[in-house]
């Protein structure tokens, strides 16, 4: 099969550091090379794939000081997609929704993982203005609040099953990683932390839009004892950093899509105590590999127990759930759905066109605005 893969450009694919949508990516396009199919990588030109590379900015937006607006680059990029759409079978979009009207009309040969929030109130008729266009959602509760969208499939992320080595000895703290924003709250990691007396390191990226977030209220609670902030980390450090750690804490406050931490922390048969928000309910295997609270109290309880679980059987459940090799097949199977169906329609069509005696008229076919 011959497979577009069209990412983001703000990181390089994979990226250097933070950068979670990237990093799916990455693993996917290789996977899917590595199962044998034929796949191109729309990415910046500092991206490393065995795919086929088709660089459409020199390297990643963040690290381009004179960028100011990254949508003219994402419309040159678009743009060369288009040129070249007919080279494959399939067009996978990692970049949310700005394909939309370029695509509309091979939209059955493109299908657009959706790998942010999706309960801001302007996505609703966006949805409905190009309802043909199929949709990926990364959990079930991320599709909640456009539940009428185009959804062809729900699938999970995965990660390659030689990316982290497991460790099974006990961890010596608490882990925190990901972003260092309000919804992730780190403010609660820190408390949980300092309740039970366990040191916490946290390793987490300060966007520049969460700089005055970390300046006024984070920063402050830095300064008593127990708690280091190592910053941003790398792929690599994650395996040293979640594998001496007794639990990773999860403790969102937002509708978490996905949580791609949560899983890496599995792999490195690390255990997760998790607030239940968005899809933590159906990452999180209650008592297995982690546990889920809905308050403080529940948390600070709910730890000493979560640290004792079975970190081989934490690894275990990450290989059966989690793997990139399940997340590539998944994909493949929406994959094929979508290029069967649109057999299906065409054969229609052509059929209808017959039957009618007018090879022009196809706008019978089209759905009717909602």
């Amino acid at each position: 099969m011959k497979i577009a893969q069209i990412a983001p450009l703000v990181e390089s694919v994979p990226p250097r550091l933070y950068g979670g949508t990237e990093r799916i990516v990455s693993y996917l396009t290789e996977e899917l090379v590595a199962l044998g199919h034929d796949v191109t990588l729309f990415s910046s030109g500092d991206s490393i794939t065995t795919a086929n590379l088709v660089p459409c900015v020199p390297q990643a937006l963040r690290l381009e000081g004179r960028v100011i607006d990254p949508i003219p680059y994402y419309m040159l990029m678009l743009d060369r997609v288009r040129q070249r759409a007919d080279d494959f079978d399939i067009l996978h979009f990692h970049i949310d929704q700005f394909q939309f009207p370029l695509f509309r009309s091979i939209a059955s040969r493109t299908v657009t993982t959706l790998h942010g929030r999706q309960d801001l109130p302007d996505l609703i008729p966006l949805y409905v203005g190009f309802d043909d266009m199929p949709l990926v959602s990364i959990s079930n509760d991320q599709r909640k609040p456009v539940s009428s969208a185009n959804f062809a499939a729900t699938v999970y992320h995965g990660l390659p099953l030689g990316l982290h080595r497991p460790s099974f000895g006990p961890g010596h703290y608490l882990a925190f990683l990901g972003r260092m924003s309000p919804e992730k709250r780190p403010d609660r990691a820190i408390k949980i932390a300092r309740s039970l007396g366990i040191p916490l390191k946290i390793a987490a990226k300060v966007d520049r839009a969460d700089e005055a977030y970390f300046r006024d209220q984070i920063a402050p609670l830095l300064e008593g004892p127990g708690v280091e902030f190592i910053g941003e980390i790398n792929e690599y450090q994650k395996t040293k950093f979640l594998g001496e750690a007794a639990a990773l804490l999860f403790p969102v406050d937002w509708p978490e899509p996905f949580g791609l931490s949560m899983i890496e922390a599995m792999a490195c048969g690390t255990p997760v105590l998790a607030f239940r928000c968005g899809s933590v309910p159906e990452i999180i295997d209650e008592n297995i590999t982690g546990a889920i609270v809905d308050t403080m109290e529940e948390a600070v309880a709910a730890l000493p127990r979560v640290i004792t679980l079975d970190r081989r059987q934490v690894r275990q459940r990450f290989e059966q759930r989690f793997s990139a090799t399940r997340m590539a097949e998944d994909y493949v199977g929406v994959y094929r759905s979508l290029l069967k169906s649109s057999k299906s329609v065409g054969a229609e069509a052509r059929d209808t066109r017959h039957r009618l005696g007018n090879g022009n008229d196809a706008t019978i076919l089209r759905r009717p605005f909602a």
